[in-house]
């Protein structure tokens, strides 16, 4: 028996020819009062139920700039936003009143992300005009709609020829209303042909082989677009941004101005401008800076906390020895918490990290240490120069490494991702690096004034830390306001903090050319100042023990540290709470 469509056989190739998907169906929230009403103190099936829809959208609108996903998102966001805002919150409990929260919150900034998403792909434009023909076809392909081979290979003529035009433009030197177009705008129209050419090959890979017409039509038309496409990259990578085809090292990045960066830092429930954090951070740089002249002092070096710094530099292990070194300064960590019980550490995440070393290529952006379950090690490789080994070895010595290990194992990264799996999982919807990193920083904090630094060079070790915090909230927001280029941004970590040229080159490398977003770095200092002055307000007195504290934080997951703040005080938030929360009260040792 022959499978039929509206009474007709399927077998027939002319019935095939006129197939076509259904348009997507109108978004339709779930009945968020029943939910609610099914459960406890949280609202986890709910905020389940808004991820799974969301990256299900996602992973069908799976390439950027598309026209239909920006409108099946809207739809998506807009609905949801309906629905949350009727849904009667009176009879929500404190940890269900926080998941709200963040959950309108997560949505509305949805639909801001899809208007920023939009006014950078106008910005480019001009650099792209091709973009709606390669994502015309991307999306008839995702739906499996009829190909007329003829036609599409008449299109990506014309898309040729169009590319074609466009290197000529850019040779004279591509001017805008009479205007030159600014770099980042340039290196992002440079990262998006290259996408655009990714989307175009996935697209000529679907059907050639498989289609025998489209194969015949499309290969050489194909292969003449797609050579195109990557010399117009290349192009607008070198003469409009500025870029040369063997930089590795110029950094650019997308400044996003400070009306974004107060939208993002409301996001994260931060109550302070940026040129307030500024502050923050060389308040904090200050305080640094007394405690590396202490420990100079007692290093033999006067006041000259550089000579120190240099001189702990040079304390680093020889080459092979590094994975034994971070062996034995895990452990340590693991038994100077366990030994004060300030936290709890289930045996199966003490005992189950792993390591594995870092690539070279891995290095030029990640110049230290990386962490979770596995904590990847940065050190010299057979293959680097004898500057780039020296210069690695330096940056990862004995005293560096004694906070970087237990920031990225235990109590810091891999205790926190190990509770996440098991401690209200679906908040993972919420993460965010004001509560991962800060809390791994706040660590090296409160472990500081427990006396974990044992000797001035610890300190030395554990404050170049300490300074660099401060140091990326001040370049990275500075960067993001305009008021310093990453140039500069590297010149500030080599001058002021002390880092090999190198990786400060690669720690700005990190900040703005991978998919870091503009608050992450300092999110850093930030969360660690949050976390210390909560710890604070809630073990004065009496009111909890440190252990109780820090195990209270593992259970709820990755939240903007205010919403902890709120779990842990047991409030009852309004529908309208913006942040408020003013944490900083001067440099953390002193408060």
């Amino acid at each position: 028996m022959s499978l039929c469509l509206a009474g007709q056989d399927v077998a027939d190739p002319a019935v095939l020819d006129t197939v076509r998907r259904p348009a997507h169906a109108a978004y339709r929230v779930p009945d968020l009062r029943a939910m609610a009403r099914a459960e406890a103190d949280s609202l986890a099936d709910i905020v389940t139920r808004y991820s799974a829809d969301s990256n299900a959208l996602a992973r069908f609108f799976d390439v950027p700039y598309l026209a239909e996903g920006d409108r099946a998102f809207r739809e998506f966001y807009t609905a949801w936003l309906a629905a949350l805002d009727a849904l009667n919150i009176e009879t929500l409990g404190t940890h269900a009143r926080i998941d709200y929260l963040l959950l309108r919150n997560r949505t509305l900034r949805g639909l801001r992300q899809l208007d920023a998403e939009r006014r950078r792909f106008e910005e480019m434009r001009v650099l792209i005009p091709f973009a709606d023909l390669i994502l015309g076809y991307h999306m008839a392909r995702q739906k499996v709609d009829p190909i007329n081979p003829g036609k599409a290979a008449a299109d990506v003529v014309h898309l040729d020829k169009q590319v074609k035009e466009l290197l000529k433009w850019v040779e004279g030197g591509a001017r805008q209303d009479g205007r030159a177009i600014s770099k980042s705008v340039a290196r992002r129209a440079a990262r998006s042909v290259e996408s655009l050419r990714e989307t175009f090959k996935a697209w000529f890979r679907f059907y050639s082989g498989y289609d025998p017409l489209f194969t015949w039509w499309m290969t050489d038309p194909y292969k003449q677009a797609d050579a195109s496409l990557g010399r117009y990259a290349e192009l607008v990578r070198e003469k409009l941004a500025g870029l040369r085809k063997d930089d590795r090292d110029t950094i650019l990045g997308d400044p996003i101005g400070r009306e974004a960066l107060l939208e993002d830092l409301a996001y994260e429930f931060v109550a302070y401008t940026p040129e307030e954090l500024i502050a923050i951070a060389e308040k904090e740089l200050a305080w640094s800076d007394n405690e590396m002249r202490r420990a100079a002092r007692e290093l033999g070096f006067g006041e000259d906390w550089k000579r120190a710094l240099e001189h702990v530099k040079t304390l680093h292990v020889p080459p092979g020895k590094q994975p034994a070194l971070i062996l034995a300064l895990a452990l340590e960590a693991v038994e100077f918490i366990e030994k004060r019980n300030l936290i709890t550490v289930p045996p199966l995440a003490r005992d189950n990290w792993r390591m594995n070393m870092m690539t070279p290529e891995r290095q030029r952006v990640n110049p230290f240490f990386t962490g979770g379950e596995v904590i990847s090690v940065s050190f010299p490789t057979d293959g680097m120069s004898h500057e780039q080994k020296m210069m690695s070895m330096r940056g990862n010595n004995i005293h560096f490494s004694r906070s970087t290990v237990f920031h990225e194992l235990i109590p810091g990264h891999y205790l926190q991702f190990f509770q996440n799996e098991r401690n209200r999982p679906y908040r993972r919807a919420f993460s965010t690096p004001f509560w991962t990193e800060g809390w791994a920083f706040y660590w090296e904090m409160l472990l500081w004034d427990l006396g974990f630094p044992k000797s001035p060079e610890n300190r030395v070790g554990m404050l170049f830390w300490r300074m660099h915090r401060a140091a990326r909230i001040i370049f990275s927001l500075n960067f993001h306001l305009g008021k310093m280029t990453a140039g500069e941004c590297v010149d500030f970590l080599v001058n002021r903090v002390g880092h090999e040229r190198e990786n400060a080159a690669a720690e700005v490398r990190r900040s703005f050319e991978t998919n870091y977003a503009p608050l992450y770095q300092s999110a850093y200092m930030l969360g660690a100042l949050q976390f210390y002055q909560l710890h604070k307000e809630m073990t004065g007195a009496g009111k909890m023990s440190g252990l109780d504290f820090h195990d209270a934080v593992m259970r709820w997951n990755s939240i903007p540290v205010e919403m902890v703040r709120a779990a842990l005080k047991q409030e009852r938030l309004p529908r309208d709470y913006s942040p408020r929360w003013r944490f900083y009260g001067g440099p953390a040792a002193t408060q």
